[in-house]
């Protein structure tokens, strides 16, 4: 069984949602190779990989002429990761799987040679936007799924079958020492986590964001960890094809940079590992996927709707009946306040929220997703002793 792991984005946080499953592969006496386009790539892969096992990395490369059209494009066409794939497509001939975060990988599906591949996808978040229930999804031959919410949208979408999909559970949790809060202030303020998306028109930023940052930077009451999705600060300009909406990026004013009680983290592995989503007291943000992941806790949660959205019964929106919705910084210390007396009586719906959003077990989700994925591709699956090597934490 000869199964691929492709890492091609232009961040790292895709990483870790289906890294943890290479060790348990491998410990069932899988073949896996790791396929990355960049040094940080491989390293950031190497985290979730225990010394000492068996896995095959590979570098891909592409023309210099990609790498010249991404940067003029400013990466809002993906040249770079559509070039590696058509350059690169004779790796995976060899391949009984390969297993992605993203979507763009259905672009091998194009490529001579790769007819008896088969794509496993395994989405790289759980939240509600549509973008995560696009018709790309049929083309993959197998999906593995957090839990109930996620499984019953697509079913009811056809965007998969009862037979090409398994529940698994969330891998990234298995790597999360969730017993223990990181300290980032040296005082005993409540901490906000401000995270705002990248989409230009969902996004919170475009319109508020500076006025948010300015809000905190001149109150003495709370901290600020300013944590946008990684993908905010990567680009200057952002362009939704679905939104049919383009917007470029505002920069982050010195004296926010500079002020004691405001931690700014536009990129770094503290952003995608959960460090600030437990270090933190009340969420504040807008349609990121990430509020799944805060609510391992039940604790408060602000959503700015800076774009006018009528989402009550959006299923887009879902997540926004998971705190207060406000429509403008003028809104935020009342909502603040509230959050500080209380979680508002939505600690009930957040666990609910949980539960059928990250179906979870008494096994690792990344057992579950290897052993799902053996079972697809036909081979029986197999017990791992006691010290196979791989990363658990209990949720």
């Amino acid at each position: 069984m000869k199964i691929g792991f492709l890492f091609n984005h232009d961040a790292l946080h895709q990483i870790p949602h289906t890294a943890p499953i290479i060790a348990e592969l491998v410990a069932s006496g899988a073949d896996v190779s790791v396929f990355t386009s960049c040094p940080a790539q491989e390293s950031r892969a190497r985290d979730f990989i225990p010394a000492g096992l068996p896995v095959r990395f590979v570098r891909l490369a592409t023309s210099r002429a990609a790498e010249i059209m991404n940067i003029v494009t400013l990466g809002v066409i993906p040249f770079r990761r559509l070039a590696i794939l058509r350059k690169n497509s004779p790796f995976f001939r060899d391949l009984d799987a390969l297993v992605v975060p993203e979507t763009t990988s259905t672009r091998l599906k194009r490529q001579p040679g790769l007819g008896d591949l088969k794509l496993i996808y395994l989405p790289h978040g759980a939240g509600d936007r549509s973008v995560g229930f696009h018709e790309v999804t049929r083309l993959f031959d197998f999906v593995l799924l957090s839990g109930n919410k996620v499984r019953d949208r697509m079913l009811r979408s056809a965007l998969i079958s009862p037979e090409n999909h398994a529940v698994v559970g969330y891998p990234k949790f298995d790597t999360v020492d969730f017993a223990h809060a990181p300290r980032i202030f040296d005082n005993d303020r409540p901490t906000v986590l401000y995270n705002p998306h990248f989409d230009p028109l969902l996004s919170s930023w475009g319109k508020m964001g500076e006025e948010v940052l300015e809000y905190f930077a001149g109150q003495d009451r709370f901290n600020l960890i300013f944590a946008p999705h990684v993908m905010l600060f990567k680009r200057r300009l952002h362009a939704s094809l679905e939104h049919r909406r383009m917007r470029l990026r505002k920069a982050i004013p010195r004296h926010v940079l500079d002020a004691p009680h405001i931690h700014v983290d536009i990129g770094s592995t503290l952003s995608t590992d959960m460090t600030y989503t437990r270090a933190a007291d009340i969420y504040l943000g807008d349609v990121s996927s990430q509020v799944y992941e805060w609510i391992y806790k039940p604790r408060p949660c602000i959503f700015i709707n800076s774009h006018d959205a009528a989402w009550k019964a959006n299923p887009d929106y879902a997540h926004w009946s998971l705190g207060e919705v406000i429509d403008d910084v003028s809104g935020l210390p009342g909502a603040l306040a509230r959050a500080v007396a209380g979680n508002g009586g939505f600690a009930g719906l957040q666990s609910t929220a949980f539960r059928e959003t990250f179906c979870m077990s008494g096994v690792p989700s990344s057992r579950r997703a290897a052993d799902a994925i053996r079972q697809f591709l036909g081979v029986p699956p197999v017990a791992c002793p006691s010290d196979a090597p791989v990363l658990q934490k209990a949720l």
